[in-house]
């Protein structure tokens, strides 16, 4: 540290709390439309920065594109003049702290793809100036905002800790939680130096109930992979738990609902047709991936993940099994409906959502399926299963229904009535319990 570089800084933070600070936003998705709803919100001027020029246009016009994201908070910001969005990367220069939310997704072989993140670095670089603070806050393994980011930044000359900032914060959205938003959940910093932390935490500050610093970017980095690992593997555990448990004709749902009357000691966690969302399937390959290069194994990790993305084919195989004990026909003769495509209830979220692969799965095995989902009326390219792309939710009718082999639920959308699927239809399959918790209770409805 420098007294020149405490200068700083010290000067950056009585401009945050004067709101004389420009936020800059990379990615205006799921983490940075809310993050730059709440800077707004909070007083602060905010450029966001997109590829994609239709999304830019529909922010500019205080449209939204996010479900859970009401068009009216976009367009209040846009018409007071606190938001504006581009895809001119040269306006990086008018910022003064550029926030990374890009994605971090997997290759094909399950390995990390920060791709984003390096394009996201090569395109700052050139743009970067003296005082900038830059915060990523993708998921990723601990030591890419020391190993990635920074020398790529450094490229430039300017030094961290000197020139410029840099810092890691992790994101904690949750998209469609009633209960929390981005302004009300702590967020974790860590930074490259005490003054780049202190700069971080001023900005967080400004935003966010609280905020929670750590030692260092790697070890906010490994906060955000412990949280998501974490679920992984309780949802392991209850997926694990649940293929015992029916074997032995226990409805583990019942079985979660009574273990969850214990006031210590237990936390819920429910099964399902898969993970999905951005996090919980991808974070926990992150760090597998990373430990072998201390040659450590992560045995735990990946056995719940071999566990949870065995699900799907579980799924198929009881819906096979449902349709030939009800109507003695096979799956590769049958039509199934499948509810919900988004990855969890009452969003439109559908990354990774283990929905796709149901599809996939089901038509490979010969059966014809159809979705229905009130929050996703068209499926959107993905790169995964680009060939489901642009199909169409179908009407939610009993006449519909009827004309179906069996309905697999998938996603609990509270939109759905469960009464009237279920009596409708001549089979039901549900991954969610769904019906239970409708008091829906039939010989047609069974529990996947």
């Amino acid at each position: 540290m420098s007294a020149n570089s405490e200068a700083i800084v010290s000067d950056l933070v009585v401009r945050i709390a004067a709101r004389d600070y420009v936020i800059g936003i990379i990615g205006l998705g799921y983490v940075g439309i809310p993050l730059a709803l709440t800077a707004c919100k909070a007083g602060f001027p905010v450029l966001g920065f997109d590829i994609d020029e239709a999304r830019v246009a529909q922010i500019n016009r205080g449209e939204s594109f996010i479900k859970h994201i009401p068009t009216t908070a976009i367009n209040q910001a846009v018409k007071d003049g606190r938001f504006t969005a581009t895809t001119d990367f040269d306006r990086i220069r008018e910022a003064d702290v550029i926030i990374i939310a890009v994605p971090t997704p997997l290759s094909k072989q399950r390995e990390p793809d920060l791709s984003y993140v390096e394009n996201t670095a090569e395109a700052i670089a050139p743009r970067l100036r003296k005082g900038h603070l830059v915060v990523l806050e993708s998921t990723t393994w601990p030591g890419t905002t020391d190993e990635v980011m920074r020398p790529r930044l450094e490229r430039t000359g300017l030094k961290s800790g000197v020139d410029f900032f840099l810092a890691f914060s992790p994101e904690r959205e949750d998209p469609g939680n009633q209960d929390f938003s981005t302004s009300t959940i702590p967020k974790v910093v860590g930074g490259d130096g005490a003054e780049a932390l202190r700069l971080a935490k001023a900005v967080y500050d400004a935003l966010i109930v609280r905020t929670v610093p750590v030692s260092s970017s790697r070890t906010a980095e490994a906060v955000k992979l412990t949280e998501n690992i974490f679920r992984a593997v309780n949802i392991a555990l209850v997926n694990e738990l649940k293929l015992i448990y029916d074997k032995m004709g226990i409805d583990v749902w019942e079985v979660i609902e009574a273990a969850k009357t214990k006031p210590f000691g237990f936390m819920p966690f429910y099964p399902g047709p898969g993970l999905g969302g951005h996090c919980i399937p991808i974070d926990p390959f992150y760090l597998t991936w990373k430990a072998r290069e201390f040659d450590v194994t992560t045995r735990f990790i990946e056995l719940a993940g071999q566990i949870n993305t065995g699900m799907p084919h579980y799924v198929v195989d009881r819906v096979a099994e449902a349709l030939d004990r009800s109507a003695g026909k096979g799956l590769s003769r049958a039509a199934v409906l499948v509810i919900g495509i988004a990855y969890k209830k009452n969003i439109d979220d559908m990354r990774e959502s283990p929905s796709l692969r149901l599809i996939e799965i089901l038509e490979a095995r010969g059966a014809t399926t159809d979705y229905h989902d009130p929050h996703v009326p068209v499926i959107p390219r993905t790169r995964e299963h680009a060939a489901l792309t642009g199909r169409k939710s179908v009407a939610l009718t009993p006449t519909a229904i009827a004309a179906y082999d069996a309905v697999l639920i998938a996603t609990d959308h509270d939109a759905i009535d469960y009464r009237e699927l279920a009596g409708a239809a001549k089979l039901v399959v549900d991954t969610r319990n769904a019906c239970t918790r409708a008091g829906v209770i039939g010989d047609n409805v069974v529990k996947a």
